[in-house]
């Protein structure tokens, strides 16, 4: 059934705010997957923190317009999911990755962060990014280790100290 122009400006609005504050944007082909394969692909996303959505490629370009994403307008053509990362930037691509592997039906096209277009094999760089937590864990792993190291050695002064008198004592009682 065909949209009206006040659906289409809704649904143009509604894509234009879910880019603005989105990390990353995927587009991938799509055809070929039945409706129960794309709920899948829909529910694995909404647990993820990733919008997904399949739009007309003329709404989605002008959706577009004044966002990160507009690198990306040149590239839609043909039936496209679009799925935007809301909570870190690979949640995305760790979707549609994940997805594709059981589906090969699903052809990633464009993939766009920071308002850069990347190649579409560069969904794995994306998807290998890590999470917000990951990235802070990574993060005290670096600070806290020359910590631990200076601990280390300053602990191991005392502690040779007691090694040296007690091999003392034991020479001295062996004798």
């Amino acid at each position: 059934m065909p949209l009206n122009l006040e659906q289409k400006k809704a649904v143009v609005a509604e894509i234009a705010e879910v880019a603005g504050s989105a990390y990353s944007a995927i587009a991938a082909e799509y055809s070929g997957l039945t409706v129960e394969e794309m709920t899948a692909l829909r529910a694995k996303a909404r647990e993820s923190g990733v919008y997904i959505r399949v739009v007309k490629n003329t709404l989605a370009r002008r959706a577009f317009e004044g966002t990160d994403f507009a690198c990306m307008a040149d590239g839609l053509t043909g039936q496209l999911v679009l799925a935007f990362s809301q909570e870190d930037p690979g949640s995305a691509a760790r979707v549609i990755k994940d997805f594709s592997k059981e589906h090969d039906k699903l052809v990633v096209k464009l993939v766009s962060i920071g308002g850069k277009l990347l190649e579409a094999s560069d969904v794995d760089t994306l998807a290998k990014m890590p999470t917000y937590d990951q990235a802070i864990s990574m993060l005290m792993a670096v600070m806290k280790a020359p910590v631990e190291k200076l601990t280390r050695t300053i602990n191991e002064v005392p502690g040779k100290l007691v090694r040296t008198v007690a091999a003392v004592r034991d020479a001295k009682e062996a004798a």
